[in-house]
């Protein structure tokens, strides 16, 4: 895109495409669908969806709110290497919640509207440290809009014939994800595509820890019988 203040994110999602035993069958199954060890509850939370101490978690919150506050403040006195940084900051949850919603191949131009439409409304946002919520309401609020905007005979299909079986698996299970409930495959495709932390997510997008855990358990199981896997 022409004078974008920001670089072109390149999400990690062909990289699920090509490796995607090594992305989420670890939670799911193993390689040709042999059942794993089941994890106990506590460790499956504590581990696999990556969720700090509470008092860690709570300073590193605080930190990270005050830079991103900085870093806004910046971007409204016209520093575009700012806004650099906070595009590289939120990029990947911006993509996810976009990709949660429209097909892939629309992702990142959707996601690079976001941006622009937040480049050109920064200075309208009030509370500084809830930027990520705030561009995560309008990745929302996009991907609403790019379906309203589609003329009725237009039909949205995505090429579901891979080059090989991981290929086709991968689109398999982002299709499974993709219908799941919005709370659900939203954080699900920030954990397992993004590659965000689930402290991460909730203080991306200003849900809170415990939501974010409770959306993971319930989307991971929604999701192991969606794909009629065994736990």
């Amino acid at each position: 895109m022409k004078n974008s203040p920001f670089t072109i994110y390149h999400s990690p999602l062909n990289y699920f495409f090509v490796n995607i035993f090594d992305s989420i069958s670890s939670i799911l199954t193993a390689a040709h669908c042999q059942p794993i060890k089941k994890m106990p509850e506590n460790e499956m939370t504590g581990n696999i969806f990556l969720f700090a101490r509470s008092e860690t978690r709570a300073a590193l919150v605080s930190e990270k709110a005050k830079a991103q506050s900085r870093i806004v403040e910046r971007v409204c006195a016209g520093d575009e290497e700012a806004f650099g940084e906070l595009y590289k900051c939120f990029a990947p949850m911006v993509h996810g919640i976009v990709l949660a919603r429209v097909p892939r191949d629309e992702a990142a131009d959707i996601v690079q509207e976001v941006f622009l439409s937040a480049y050109k409304n920064l200075h309208t946002l009030r509370e500084k440290t809830t930027v990520g919520a705030w561009l995560a309401t309008i990745a929302r609020n996009r991907a609403t809009e790019f379906f309203r905007q589609l003329k009725p005979t237009e039909e949205l299909t995505e090429d579901v014939k891979g080059k090989n079986n991981a290929n086709t698996e991968a689109r398999e299970i982002l299709s499974a994800i993709r219908a799941l409930p919005d709370a659900y495959k939203e954080t699900l495709i920030l954990r397992l595509i993004e590659g965000m932390t689930g402290n991460e997510i909730a203080e991306q997008t200003g849900l809170t820890p415990e939501s974010v855990r409770v959306n993971l358990h319930r989307g991971m199981k929604m999701l192991r019988q969606k794909l009629g896997v065994k736990k």
